[in-house]
């Protein structure tokens, strides 16, 4: 169950989940919280190019008011990744279906296999073609008077006019401000009733189109110039944008988007309850279903489509007869193939572990074996557990093959009693990938697991390394993993800190043995504690 350290020449590697949720706003991480909550395993790919990302803040949101979307995105991605959910920093290149499910290829050649799909990729606005317009796109130029007409409130506004729709909100305007211009740059006649209901009330109308958006040198939105040279000051100017679905990706299944009945924006029909689409399985959420959707009502939008998709899985479950672990599918996915490590055992661990009175040993999350092979080699009666029943068939043939006795234990560290109640002198878990669940359970199944006098040893890759590549992630090269989503060493700590007894010996990050493991020199992050008598 141990993922190996990724490095430039990893091959390309498939993964195996419930659901894929494509596009991780506030739509997709909505359902993936709903999702994950229902034990579902789940992956979100997002490319990282969120639609409110010009905005300094974003408002209307009850909870979040005045939050940066940045900020937003950061406690809801911390969110998802509580309950064990991924969210991967890439992009989806195609999603095709097959007698198995969906098929979802990554930029970079990884593949996710999913059961169903939550499309959330939203929409791309396309700005009218004027001049110096798109600089101030999310900050002085807005489109929603809900979302940030109020920080315009009392200044110059003008509402550049471009379809008919684009006269629905100006009312709203009327409401912030006094100095209110109506600039009709194409889309509505000179004539239209509207037009003569705002002059009636007071409101400045000019029918000419816009020559360009003028800024000064500080680069603050100063004035639009019209085509006739004349000017119009501005503080804040209003617009309507053509929105387009972002629907590239679903090409493969024969997604395709239609013209919405506002004549301003295309989307993807679906049910409006389930996200529902023509395609069984792929489901739609947020924005891309309901244009006109702000931040807070796409991301209610994505909890139901969440709710949904899980009450359409466990009905398929419960007429299979079935409880399937999505985690257990995913890790023999990978043992389907090739073997995939050295088996040699870790050289972090042989460090620790090495002089140590040999007894009962549990390794958990044994992978292909080498661990637990050493570990008997050494005098140790050893259990080798395992969410794959593939890797502990690998396990048990390593084993054969040196004429060794090890115990085979198939389960999830994360199970209500994983290991029987049994007590070891020794637990070692190296690299194991245990997804987060917010009460911490597999951290609790494992320290439970060692008996009093008990040594618990802990190897992880180092935090530092991987935070830093994913800081600057690169959409078309994706990482077929999310390390957040997992137990990390701290949690570890963390658990034995609040437990009386406990011991931490070893608390260190340091380079990896040469030749143990792999050929590429990397950091680990070692833990050994002792737990009391």
């Amino acid at each position: 169950m141990s993922a190996p350290h990724e490095h430039p020449r990893t091959p390309a590697i498939e993964r195996h989940v419930d659901v894929a949720v494509i596009g991780g706003s506030a739509a997709g991480l909505a359902a993936a919280l709903q999702l994950s909550r229902q034990r579902r395993s789940v992956i979100v790919i997002d490319s990282g190019e969120p639609r409110n990302a010009p905005a300094s803040q974003m408002h209307s949101y009850l909870g979040h008011e005045g939050r940066s979307p940045a900020d937003f995105l950061r406690i809801a991605r911390e969110e998802v990744r509580s309950y064990g959910a991924e969210v991967l920093t890439g992009r989806v290149v195609d999603v095709t279906r097959d007698a198995e499910g969906f098929r979802v290829g990554l930029a970079g050649g990884h593949v996710v296999r999913a059961r169903r799909v939550v499309a959330a990729t939203g929409l791309r606005d396309e700005l009218p073609d004027i001049p110096g317009l798109a600089r101030h796109w999310g900050r002085a130029v807005i489109h929603c008077p809900f979302c940030h007409g109020y920080e315009a409130r009392d200044g110059r506004i003008v509402s550049l006019v471009t379809s008919e729709m684009g006269l629905h909100p100006i009312p709203l305007l009327r409401q912030l401000t006094d100095d209110l211009t109506v600039l009709v740059h194409e889309g509505v006649a000179a004539d239209e009733p509207q037009l003569q209901i705002l002059r009636d009330a007071g409101v400045r109308v000019v029918v000419a189109r816009a020559q360009e958006v003028v800024s000064d040198e500080a680069g603050t939105l100063r004035e639009i110039r019209l085509e006739d040279g004349t000017t119009i000051a501005a503080d804040t100017i209003l617009v309507g944008t053509r929105l387009h679905a972002r629907v590239d990706p679903f090409v493969g299944v024969g997604l395709v988007a239609t013209e919405h009945p506002t004549g301003v924006a295309t989307y993807v029909e679906a049910d409006p309850m389930t996200g529902a689409t023509f395609v069984p399985g792929l489901h739609v959420a947020g924005t891309l279903a309901e244009p006109m959707l702000q931040v807070l009502p796409a991301a209610a939008a994505g909890s139901r489509v969440g709710s949904m998709v899980s009450v359409d899985l466990a009905r398929e479950d419960l007429e299979g007869a079935a409880r399937p672990s999505a985690h257990a599918a995913d890790w023999d996915g990978r043992y389907a193939g090739d073997q995939q490590w050295s088996g040699n055992p870790n050289g972090s661990l042989v460090a620790e572990a090495t002089g140590l009175t040999p007894g009962d040993a549990l390794d958990v999350g044994a992978g292909e074996g080498g661990d637990a092979i050493w570990l008997a080699q050494q005098g140790w009666r050893v259990t080798a557990a395992d969410i794959s029943a593939r890797a502990l068939e690998r396990v048990g043939a390593a084993a054969r093959d040196r004429g060794l006795e090890i115990g085979l234990v198939q389960g999830d560290a994360n199970a209500a009693d994983p290991f029987a109640g049994v007590r070891y002198d020794l637990v070692t878990a190296a690299y194991a990938s245990f997804p987060r669940t917010p009460d911490g359970r597999a951290v609790t199944n494992v320290l439970d697991a060692v008996a009093p006098g008990g040594t618990l040893i802990v190897v992880n890759h180092d935090p530092q390394a991987m935070a830093a590549a994913a800081a600057h992630p690169d959409p078309d090269r994706t990482r077929p993993f999310d390390h957040e989503a997992f137990v990390r060493t701290e949690d570890v700590v963390a658990a034995i800190a609040e437990r009386d007894g406990w011991v931490i010996e070893v608390h260190e990050r340091r380079d990896r043995p040469a030749g143990a493991v792999s050929t590429h020199h990397v950091h680990d992050v070692v833990l050994r504690a002792r737990r009391g008598v």
